[in-house]
């Protein structure tokens, strides 16, 4: 035993002489120069070529590790961000790729906002362009419909913002997410894409509706700061951060009714360039053939429908369209009943409602047509917040309320009554109602009559001699 471990340390001691005595060639350095073609598969990462979050980085990278390299079930791991979606990927940018093709866009609308956007993007020498575009017009004109269209030819995922967004119960939030998102679609542009700021409803939000509606300090926030982005769109900071960054210039697409009830200063033409939207008739049949396109209505159809309306906004003929379907609807509902109805219709494993294609000719589309105009002249007949706000108004005062005695289909005539105060029309009273609306008029002026008598007839001395008797008399009593 001790001569086998003899030789065995003999071997270790020849064989670590040798390993020692042996010279280990050193390898040789190789340096290669890469050229631009020679990028590998995270060339997109590289600096001085990313422009985007590490942290969507990093999740992007899912999949593209060995598992070795992951946790349990990908749950933790180095593919795993550590900031949350919210903090880095903005929820207000909107895409309009779910659009379909074939809805008709307005030549002349297409051409102010391609142009206004174009124009922003541009460096006109001695040229000042407003940074705002306001779009207003007529309810129910497709004034956002047409702006997302824009969008979608355009190729613009815009920031949008909404009127709610406008207002807060905390003071001067509104007007610090407003920069927040300017900010936002302007490092879209930084990294190399075309954005925009989109708010809907510019007038709903920051306007003010007459003498009743409360003028907010954020108001007249939003109103200043965007004037402070029309006038510096390259230098806007968030609040408590005074940095003097350059930043890439952002066009703001704005939409509203009346442009009127914003503050005066915010409209002026150096900071907004406004275009009023009043749809042509051939626009109006372009949008409602794209409307119908699904239901096989030739273009002739349309024509006589658009021009049997003329006046009624361009979401009519969508409500019309809608319209249409309730008599299908009904049937569905009689055949599954209305204790099965929410289980068919949420979360049912048959899957969602389908309907054939009704028949929409022109008749059943007139025949609805003037079943919603008959709903709208209701609404201007039987205006019973004039009553209600006006006084305590009795059962019956003003005619009966059966429709059967009115008429829902028959349109009332307004050509005798003028428009009142309030920019509504007045209510047509039978001649009864009027009459005894007349005597209690007369009974309410009968005591400044008899004082007006008495002062013409008496003299002076007389009158003071009355009243003191008169007094004399009161306090008796």
């Amino acid at each position: 035993m001790m001569m086998m471990q003899h030789s065995l340390g003999n071997n270790k001691l020849a064989l670590g002489g040798t390993a020692q005595k042996a010279a280990v060639p050193k390898p040789s350095r190789i340096v290669t120069n890469a050229t631009p073609k020679q990028s590998g598969r995270w060339k997109a990462i590289d600096a001085g070529v990313d422009q985007s979050d590490d942290q969507q980085d990093i999740q992007r990278a899912r999949g593209m590790t060995d598992s070795l390299f992951q946790g349990f079930g990908g749950a933790a791991g180095t593919n795993n961000p550590i900031l949350s979606s919210h903090d880095y990927i903005s929820a207000a940018r909107t895409s309009f790729n779910n659009i379909e093709d074939g809805y008709y866009i307005s030549p002349a609308f297409l051409d102010k906002m391609t142009v206004h956007v174009a124009k922003n993007f541009m460096d006109l020498p001695k040229v000042k362009v407003p940074l705002i575009l306001g779009i207003w017009g007529g309810k129910g004109q497709g004034k956002t419909f047409q702006c997302a269209l824009a969008y979608k030819k355009l190729g613009i995922a815009p920031i949008v913002m909404s009127a709610g967004e406008l207002e807060s119960g905390n003071a001067g939030e509104p007007a610090k997410l407003l920069r927040q998102r300017y900010r936002e679609a302007s490092d879209v542009v930084k990294k190399g894409k075309m954005c925009s700021l989109f708010i809907n409803d510019l007038d709903a939000g920051a306007g003010r509706m007459g003498e009743g509606t409360q003028y907010t300090v954020n108001n007249q926030m939003v109103n200043a700061t965007l004037m402070n982005i029309a006038d510096n769109p390259t230098n806007v900071q968030l609040p408590g951060m005074y940095n003097q960054d350059e930043i890439p210039r952002v066009p703001i697409i704005a939409t509203g009714n009346d442009f009127s009830t914003l503050y005066a200063p915010l409209i002026r033409d150096g900071r907004m360039e406004k275009y009023y939207w009043n749809p042509t008739r051939e626009d109006r049949i372009g949008v409602c053939m794209g409307i119908f396109m699904d239901d096989d209505v030739n273009r002739a159809d349309v024509e006589q429908l658009v021009d049997n309306f003329p006046g009624q906004s361009i979401d009519f003929f969508g409500a019309l369209r809608s319209r249409v379907y309730d008599e299908m609807v009904r049937n569905f509902i009689a055949e599954v009943g209305l204790e099965n109805m929410g289980k068919r219709l949420v979360n049912s494993r048959e899957g969602k409602v389908t309907f054939d294609k009704p028949s929409m000719t022109l008749p059943i589309l007139m025949e609805f047509g003037k079943m919603v105009v008959a709903e709208q002249e209701n609404v201007k007949r039987v205006q019973l917040a004039d009553a209600y706000l006006g006084g305590a108004e009795l059962a019956g005062a003003s005619g009966t309320s059966m429709p059967e005695a009115i008429g829902a289909a028959a349109a009332p005539d307004y050509s005798r009554n003028g428009d009142s105060t309030n920019g509504r029309r007045e209510l047509e009273v039978s001649p009864a109602v009027q009459d005894a609306m007349r005597q209690q008029q007369e009974v309410r002026m009968l005591p400044e009559l008899i004082f007006t008598l008495v002062w013409i007839v008496l003299t002076p001395q007389e009158l003071v001699l009355t009243l003191v008797e008169l007094a004399h008399a009161l306090q008796g009593a």
